[in-house]
């Protein structure tokens, strides 16, 4: 049983529940998992323990003496979104020997073994060939030449959805520009970095979902599935009923999730999502009370994959991010590179399955570094083996 099965349990103390319950409620740690892998196929949680030792890098994603297991990214799914190496895209060539642009990035990517990248815009130093611009169609042309010379495949931008509703013609003009490059980099998916809305309001989530299904069938007529991406915010508790506020609004839940609504209300065949795992996470430590629509306090822990096992075709692409345990910065995560902190990766591919659908993007938000300019690409390749190494643990 998940802990989202009694989503109407009520806890009268659970909001002020201090760090030692919350640690000890949300869920399996590796080592218990380990002699309950069975677990996994009658969708048990397998969030970490907080306060558990972290592993180490070597050893996730080996099955420990088992044999060497199914592989959980094949290697033509493991990729990378640029904003992690935004500093070397955006290097003076001129000023460095080292990767600078995209061309001299996307070589080595491929040597170090990844096979997707996804954009975050089309922008790098002006020095570097094309320029500093290739948000054009012209552009796109030249980053497909050098995608294909390093065998790298574009999968998802986090790029320009419009700010306006009902859409202008200046906003629908540059969206089915963007769409154009998506499809002349090759790319299935496109998207944005950002929430469909930052409301808390289910009123405001009906108008994104509008404004999403709309733009979704503008994207779907062009081939391209359209995605948006969470950050934790977007898995707390929506505001849809009890007494309202003095401008009318609601100020208590019914328990679901702003996101999960979200699922409810757009069509599954116009938008999809990507799941940012350790933001997700980030919310699992945030938001696991809310009042309920007759004012009782009331706990739900939110479950990452079990969310995606259950609208598992709405979720073709993940941030692959992950975090070392805190209980005093406010989000119960520090990121740090991929395969180096305690997010059960391991668990969490094996819950949701699908290899070959699911798109992880290796992402760290610090990799760049204003010391040390080599950084984020040595913990590019130090990301990636870790990817490589996952294996989905045999009992």
């Amino acid at each position: 049983m998940t802990p989202y099965s009694d989503p109407s349990r009520t806890d009268a103390a659970a909001s002020a529940a201090p760090d030692e319950e919350l640690r000890r409620s949300l869920g399996v740690n590796r080592r218990r998992f380990l002699t309950t892998c069975t677990a996994v196929a009658a969708g048990a949680v397998a969030a970490p323990v907080f306060g558990a030792a972290p592993a180490l890098a070597q050893d996730r994603g080996r099955d420990h003496g088992h044999g060497r297991g199914q592989v959980l990214v094949p290697p033509h799914k493991r990729g990378i979104i640029l904003y992690t190496v935004r500093d070397a895209t955006a290097r003076d060539p001129l000023a460095s020997d080292l990767p600078s642009g995209f061309r001299e990035v996307f070589k080595q990517l491929a040597r170090h073994g990844y096979r997707q990248v996804e954009f975050a815009g089309y922008r790098q130093h002006a020095n570097a060939p094309g320029g500093d611009n290739l948000e054009t169609v012209q552009g796109a042309r030249l980053l497909r030449s050098w995608l294909d010379d390093h065998g790298l495949r574009a999968q998802g931008n986090h790029g320009f959805i419009p700010s306006s509703w009902p859409l202008t013609t200046a906003d629908e003009d540059t969206f089915k520009k963007h769409l154009e490059i998506a499809n002349i980099l090759g790319m299935d998916h496109m998207g944005t970095g950002g929430d469909p809305t930052g409301s808390s309001y289910r009123a405001d989530w009906d108008v994104a979902a509008d404004k999403w299904n709309a733009l979704g069938e503008i994207a779907r007529r062009e081939g391209i599935k359209l995605y948006t991406h969470n950050h934790d915010s977007a898995y707390g508790f929506l505001l849809d009923g009890g007494p309202l506020d003095d401008q009318g609004r609601p100020t208590r839940s019914s328990g679901i999730r702003k996101l999960e609504y979200f699922l409810e209300v757009t069509d599954p065949r116009l938008v999809w999502l990507e799941m940012d795992v350790f933001w997700a996470h980030v919310a699992q430590y945030k938001f696991h009370t809310y009042t309920a629509h007759d004012g009782s306090t009331r706990r739900s822990v939110f479950d990452p994959a079990g969310l995606v096992t259950r609208h598992s075709k709405r979720y073709p692409l993940f941030h692959a991010k992950d975090g070392v345990v805190s209980t005093t910065n406010g989000m119960g995560w520090d990121m740090v590179p991929f395969g180096t902190g305690d997010i059960d990766y391991t668990t969490f591919f094996s819950r949701v399955g699908q290899p070959n659908y699911r798109n992880p993007m290796v992402e760290d938000d610090n990799s760049p570094s204003a010391t040390d300019p080599a950084q984020s690409l040595r913990e590019a390749k130090i990301s990636y083996d870790n990817m490589a190494a996952l294996r989905k643990r045999r009992c």
